[in-house]
Formats: structure tokens, sequence, C-alpha cells
């Protein structure tokens, strides 16, 4: 078991420019993993459409194509590359990330325009596997208010922005804006319709994370039972986060049917960000009895977390599940003690397994004896109970001056205990 002890975090941003950092830190290749006995899930990353509306996140070209490529390494199955008809340089970005991955289906969103539809299909014309990822509000509040519409003619754009879509790609992906919010038998009229009209994935977005989790999986299974063709096409779980929900509500949809789950790295969009993709990956990894699984390179994890807050000057919470940098650090006695003996004591994820650099033993006031102990012996110091116990109280008082105990302090902890020795004998 590797044991790590906290380091002072290095700044890339500041010491290396945008694309630079990328070339001197590449993501090493890590072979896919193979899903055996389990039921494929879709990952879907919107880290470049979604993620890029969080306020002050806004990329360059290099970097969005570097971060696609990662995606594509990573095993994302399909990369939302952006919204083209929004700007010549959202245009631009789609096409060169359509020429640049090869494997991964590229996704260009618009709205139910049918100029929206025609500006998609051209940033696509280089994809080896385009999509057109089109829809319109479906919530009485959105037809209502935003597009001060009816129900019925909502139904009829609907039907027709996924029959224009199917003009120019076989791969046509509809989403019922604030399905969330949305009357159930409605919405399954809807999506009959645009199935029946040539949509190959149905998005049901939970566009402002009001749904609870059995709400949200209660409306993918009213879907999966009320919708006659639903069996032509996939049912894509779009969660985001204002209630803290959208990881439990995306788990919540797979459960009930939806194979397609739609994420951004670290969780980052708009207000409080959409469904976190490592988290969800890793809830499929650590319980193997949902029989789901995805192709993600886990391994890859904690690389382009770190590569993609680092580009969209997006820092991640330290607690952050799965990659936050105290998501395998432990500073309470109690907990140190029994990592030290069992890592699995406190942790369910071994931390290579997402690249992280492994347990980490953080010394501070709440750290006991067997940590303590522990660390001298890494450093090459060794004592007996009555040794320690001497060691341990002048520890405390150092502890309890600063945040946390580095290597210079036990250094000086172990010349003080010499010096105690000397002047008793």
């Amino acid at each position: 078991m590797l044991i790590y002890y906290r380091r002072k975090a290095i700044k890339y941003w500041q010491l290396l420019e945008g694309i630079e950092y990328l070339q001197k830190y590449p993501i090493p290749f890590v072979e896919q993993k193979q899903i055996n006995m389990s039921e494929q899930i879709y990952i879907f990353d919107t880290t470049l459409r979604d993620g890029e509306q969080t306020p002050g996140s806004k990329l360059n070209m290099e970097e969005k194509i570097e971060i696609a490529r990662h995606l594509e390494q990573l095993g994302v199955d399909i990369i939302e590359a952006g919204f083209p008809v929004s700007s010549p340089g959202d245009f631009e970005a789609v096409m060169e990330i359509s020429k640049a991955v090869k494997t991964s289906t590229i996704c260009g969103l618009s709205r139910a325009v049918k100029n929206d539809i025609e500006v998609a299909a051209q940033a696509l014309k280089y994809a080896k596997r385009p999509r057109i990822h089109t829809g319109i509000g479906t919530s009485d509040i959105h037809i209502q208010y935003k597009l001060r519409s009816t129900r019925e003619e909502i139904l009829e754009r609907a039907v027709g922005c996924v029959k224009y879509a199917k003009k120019f790609v076989e791969d046509v992906e509809f989403y019922a804006e604030d399905a969330g919010r949305t009357d159930n038998e409605y919405l399954a009229r809807v999506i009959e319709a645009v199935i029946k009209a040539g949509a190959t994935v149905v998005n049901i977005p939970d566009t402002t994370g009001y749904c609870l989790p059995d709400m949200y999986g209660a409306k993918i299974k009213y879907l999966m039972e009320n919708v006659p063709n639903i069996h032509k096409a996939i049912i894509s779980a779009h969660c985001h986060n204002d209630l803290g929900l959208a990881t439990a509500n995306s788990i919540s949809a797979i459960q009930n049917g939806a194979r397609q789950i739609e994420c951004t790295i670290n969780g980052i969009g708009e207000r409080a960000g959409n469904t976190s993709l490592e988290e969800v990956v890793m809830v499929m990894r650590q319980h193997p009895n949902l029989k789901l699984d995805t192709h993600i390179n886990t391994r890859l994890l904690c690389p382009i977390s770190k590569m993609v807050s680092d580009l969209m000057h997006m820092p991640v919470q330290p607690n952050k599940a799965v990659v936050g940098a105290n998501a395998f650090a432990h500073s309470s006695g109690i907990h140190q003690d029994g990592v030290i003996k069992c890592r699995e004591s406190y942790e369910i994820i071994d931390p290579a397994e997402v690249g992280a650099d492994g347990t980490m033993i953080v010394l501070t006031a709440r750290s006991g004896r067997a940590a303590l102990l522990h660390r001298m012996q890494r450093l090459g110091y060794d004592y007996c109970k009555d040794d320690l116990k001497v060691i341990y109280e002048q520890f405390l008082k150092v502890a309890d001056s600063k945040k946390e105990v580095e290597d210079n302090d036990l250094h000086e902890l172990a010349k003080f205990f010499e010096g105690q020795v000397r002047v008793a004998a």
C-alpha cells in the first residue's frame, strides 16, 4: 500500500501557459477496461459545451482540441464539442475537434431552429461519427413564459426539428428542456413523437436541478413503460446540481432504464454545475451489483481533472469526491490508525484506480501515536512505547501551533528527544 504525505500544491498555471503544460505533462496511455457481464452506460461529456458556460472558464481553440483528445483517450463515448451557431469561434472549434477526434462521437448543440441545425451539420461535416443535439423546452413554465406557445405547437416543433436534423445526420439526439418539471403524460407524447420522427437518443434533462432521485427515477420509469417505441432510442440523463443531487439523480435514471449519462469533468457547468463524470463512473465501478459500467479509463480521472481545472481556471474543492485534494487524506487519529493497518478500513476506492498519488496521512493535533510513529519510521526513526510517549507530548505542542506538522518539524522533534536523552544520561 502506498501512503503519501501532503505536499504543498504546485500551481501549474503559474509555471506554464496553456498548451505548453499539456505538452510537457501528457496523460499517459492506459488500455481501456473491457466491460464484462455488465450493460454499457454511454458517457456523454459536455465539458466543452455546458461546462464552458461556467463564468470565467473560456477556452481557446488549442485548449478545446487538447481537452477533446484527452476525453477521447479517457474513453468518453460522446463529446459535445459546442454550440456551433452561437459564435464563429464555437463553430470553428466544433469543426476542428471533428477533425482531431477519431473514435468518439462528436456532437453539436442546436435549438429547434432550421438555421441552428444547418450550421451544426456544417460544423460536423468532418466528424467520423457526427450527432446533432436539438430540442426545445417542454415544461409548462417554458412553454408559457419563455416560448410563449402551446403544448401542441411545441410538439409540432419538436418533431420538425428532429426530422430536419435527420436530413443531415443519422444520429439525432432530442432534448426536452426542463423535462424534470414537465408533466409526465405530455412528456411521453413528445418522446414518442420524436422517436417516430427519427431520434436515436432522447435526453430528459433536469434543467434546474429540481428533482429528487426518486422523482427523476420514476419519470424515467414512466417513459420506459408508457412510450410504445422507447426501445428504438436510448434514454439520456442530463442533471444539474442546484440542490446537490445531480449524481444521485443520474444513478437513479440508469437504475430505471436510462443508458446514457450527460456529465462534465469536475462537475463544472452553469450555476451549481452538472453531473460529475468521475462520480457517476466510480459509483458504477464500486457497485458491480448494478451490472452497469462504462468504458472509462478510471486511472486517468485525476490527471484530466487537474488539466481541466488549470485550463478553465476552476479550482477543484479539496473535499470533492474522487478527485479532490483531500479525497484520500486522513488527519483523524482513529482514521489514520485504521488506514495504516488496512486501507479499506476508511477508503472504498484505491487511489491508484483513479490516478491519485495515494493515501495521505496528514499530521495534525488530531493525529494519534500510531500515525506519528508510522511517519517517524518513514523518516528513519524508531522508538519504543515509552520514548514515543515523550515525543508525542512535544508533538502535540507543535501541532497546536500550526495547521500541519511536516517532515522538518519531525526532524526537529527527533533532535529534541536526543537532547533530552543526553541530559538524562
